[in-house]
């Protein structure tokens, strides 16, 4: 039996406000790749962002979003972590504690999106 390699994973969530999202993300450094906006629509209720290997797939959700109940992390690898972190608190972002686990000994910190999904910013 043949296998077949895996080729990537883009994560997708659901998002109360796709635009909203959109503006958060494009400060963390994603763009837009994609977007798809119903007939009759000209808010997209899809979107797909990139930065360079990072993917990320947004979609309107169908049911209120209750951030208690997400139960996964996004993990985001920048070159410099603690200028994303001077960068992200210069323009308003509530950033948390940069700490230094073993796992990530340049730092590491979280913020939340507007949906309130937990996004650990870490080094490369």
């Amino acid at each position: 039996m043949a296998s077949s390699k895996l080729k990537g994973l883009v994560a997708f969530a659901h998002v109360s406000d796709v635009p909203s999202s959109i503006e958060f993300y494009l400060v963390l450094g994603f763009a837009v790749d994609h977007t798809f906006c119903p007939p009759g629509s000209e808010e997209p209720t899809w979107v797909h962002l990139q930065s360079e290997n990072a993917h990320l797939m947004l979609a309107r959700a169908s049911e209120p979003v209750i951030p208690e109940q997400q139960a996964v992390l996004f993990y985001l690898y920048f070159s410099d972590i603690e200028a994303k972190y001077r960068e992200l608190k210069q323009l308003g972002i509530d950033v948390g504690e940069m700490t230094y686990p073993p796992f990530c000994p340049k730092g590491e910190f979280r913020v939340y999106d507007p949906d309130g999904y937990c996004l650990m910013l870490t080094h490369v």
